[in-house]
């Protein structure tokens, strides 16, 4: 039925855009080094910014496998969560500390990205994957661009305070916040959670499909009714999910076009995340703020709709 798929993408497409749409992160830089925060630019490059690289980095691992083992929808609330709590620390506080606390909470809302992108495949039909791919993926670039538009007609039309850019951003990510409560909670996930519902439901077995499907999928049951050996089978079960992890691994890397395309895609999101980190920074050392009109915004506009029609290109 088309509702199947249809709510939990709109519901995953809200909470995409809304958390996406962020004025101030084009003059992020600006607003650190201006009036308002008052910091340095030897504090902002080498003391604040390094804290979101290396949080995420820690974290992404542990975010993945939490991701698995809770099934999406907790980490989409975490994620959700944490950005309320990175803008309403931007707009308040002020301490080199603070800001790097504040850091380490946009890496754990980065790190459990893999949670919107995953969660939508453990809850419509593999038929429809190509489809709600398309479109997860593109509104949270168009929400990204929206966002880094609406903060330079503010910022060089309404001459509005990046303050106040803030505060809007923050009521985005408050939006953003309510859409997850809403979504369906998976049943299965791909390692820790498992389910056959036609087996649960019927007690006969799978469909052949179903069946060849299962085979690329692990099936470790955390949640025994078997009283006795309950923490062994716990245990047993990690074990087992850490150990088909690595046979995954080793055959999915065993291909060399995969391993190829994931150095790729790791190379260059990481160049990616150092230019986006450092380039603001770069800009303001060569038109400072304080002293000319900046256009962030539009350029972030333009390379994020570049990057959507990639995307979209890739995806359909």
């Amino acid at each position: 039925m088309p509702e199947s798929w249809l709510f939990p993408t709109v519901l995953l497409c809200l909470y995409g855009f809304f958390s996406n749409c962020r004025p101030l992160e084009p003059f992020l830089t600006a607003f650190l080094l201006g009036p308002d925060k008052n910091l340095t630019e030897t504090q902002v490059i080498n003391e604040i910014y390094p804290f979101w690289t290396y949080s995420y980095l820690v974290l992404l691992i542990p975010a993945f496998l939490a991701t698995d083992y809770l099934r999406y929808k907790p980490l989409l609330i975490l994620q959700a969560g944490s950005f309320i709590v990175t803008y309403a620390m931007i707009v308040k506080v002020q301490s080199v500390t603070a800001m790097q606390l504040l850091e380490f909470f946009f890496g754990l809302a980065t790190a459990t990205d893999i949670a919107y992108y995953s969660y939508i495949y453990s809850v419509v039909d593999q038929a429809h994957y190509q489809k709600v791919t398309g479109f997860c993926r593109s509104i949270t670039l168009l929400g990204s661009s929206i966002g880094s538009l609406l903060g330079q007609v503010l910022v060089s039309a309404a001459q509005v305070p990046l303050q106040y850019l803030g505060i809007i951003t923050l009521s985005f990510a408050c939006i953003a916040f309510l859409t997850p409560w809403f979504l369906p909670m998976p049943a299965k996930s791909l390692f820790f959670h498992h389910k056959d519902l036609h087996k649960q439901e019927n007690g006969s077995s799978a469909s052949p499909t179903e069946s060849e499907g299962d085979s690329l999928e692990c099936k470790v049951p955390l949640n025994s009714e078997d009283h006795g050996g309950r923490d062994e089978k716990r245990r047993s079960g990690l074990a087992e999910v850490l150990r088909l992890l690595w046979v995954d691994f080793l055959q999915s890397y065993s291909s060399s076009t995969l391993l190829s395309w994931s150095l790729w895609w790791a190379l260059s999101t990481c160049g990616y995340f150092q230019v986006v980190n450092y380039v603001q920074p770069l800009w303001e050392k060569i038109l400072p703020s304080k002293e000319f009109q900046i256009y962030n915004g539009y350029v972030e506009t333009i390379s994020t709709l570049l990057g959507k029609s990639n995307i979209r290109m890739v995806t359909f």
